[in-house]
């Protein structure tokens, strides 16, 4: 069968299968967190994989296939072996196995799994396990979003004023980006907001604002894999997600903001330093 975004039952199947995978992928997690970890480089010094990466993105992607032989996959670690993978109108699963990895080498508890699910391009499930918290985030476009099968909600700030702000630094340490991330940081902080926070992963960062414990996330530099599970629980979670000059979400772009409310966000991104990266 070809699968269309209106095919509401069959995506909410394809996601409940999803979060089984993650669950499972997030207990190989568990167990080598507390392990000797083996890393190597990839883009830069502080861009780093670990064999555990690649063994859980093998895993998350044959248990998919297995069910759905016909999807197709974008994974963190497989187009950094060299595997490119264009988004197309076909199903496709959208995986970063290990979001946070530089948390998972220091044994820092702030690692998920994430599995975004798009169809006709469109990004229709989100799947991102918090780990060591045991927090299991889901979301199906028009179904709302869930914690541990609770509803949550994004809060209602609306300017960034007494705001809670979400980002991080990226692996990339140019100095065309550190500028732009020190003039942005510098920024959010002239608006009063009451603080700014960096976890480490933007799948877990994404979460905390549709949870409501944070209101506004923002990051230049990140992939597709990072927020294609967590633009969909934001916005499920009644929060609104856009590009950083405020035009629509493009997933691809490698940027982005989300936030509880198109007001703050749109305060946000009137202030931001913007950065055009290589598309994914």
């Amino acid at each position: 069968m070809v699968l269309s975004t209106g095919d509401a039952s069959e995506i909410q199947a394809c996601a409940l299968f999803a979060e089984f995978v993650a669950k499972e992928a997030g207990e190989m997690i568990r167990r080598a967190i507390v392990a000797e970890k083996v890393f190597d480089l990839k883009s830069s010094v502080v861009d780093l994989v670990t064999e555990t990466d690649k063994a859980v993105e093998t895993f998350i992607i044959d248990s998919l296939k297995s069910r759905y032989p016909d999807h197709r996959f974008i994974g963190e670690e497989s187009v950094a072996g060299g595997i490119k993978h264009d988004l197309t109108d076909a199903p496709t699963w959208i995986i970063d196995p290990i979001d946070g990895t530089t948390n998972f080498v220091h044994t820092f508890p702030c690692v998920a799994v994430s599995i975004g699910f798009s169809v006709e391009k469109q990004l229709v499930a989100g799947i991102i396990f918090h780990v060591m918290a045991e927090e299991m985030y889901t979301a199906v476009k028009g179904h709302g979003a869930f914690c541990n099968g609770l509803p949550i909600k994004v809060s209602q700030a609306r300017t960034l004023s007494g705001a809670l702000v979400i980002t991080e630094v990226g692996s990339a340490r140019d100095p065309l980006r550190m500028d732009a991330f020190y003039k942005n940081f510098k920024a959010v902080l002239a608006t009063d907001a009451h603080g700014i926070r960096a976890m480490g992963s933007a799948a877990i960062n994404m979460c905390m604002v549709a949870r409501g414990a944070g209101d506004i996330c923002y990051e230049y530099g990140i992939h597709c894999w990072d927020i294609a599970a967590g633009a969909v629980i934001i916005t499920e979670a009644g929060g609104y997600i856009c590009d950083p000059t405020g035009a629509e979400l493009d997933q691809m772009s490698r940027r982005f903001v989300g936030g509880a409310t198109k007001e703050i966000c749109t305060q946000l991104c009137g202030i931001l330093t913007h950065l055009t990266l290589e598309r994914d």
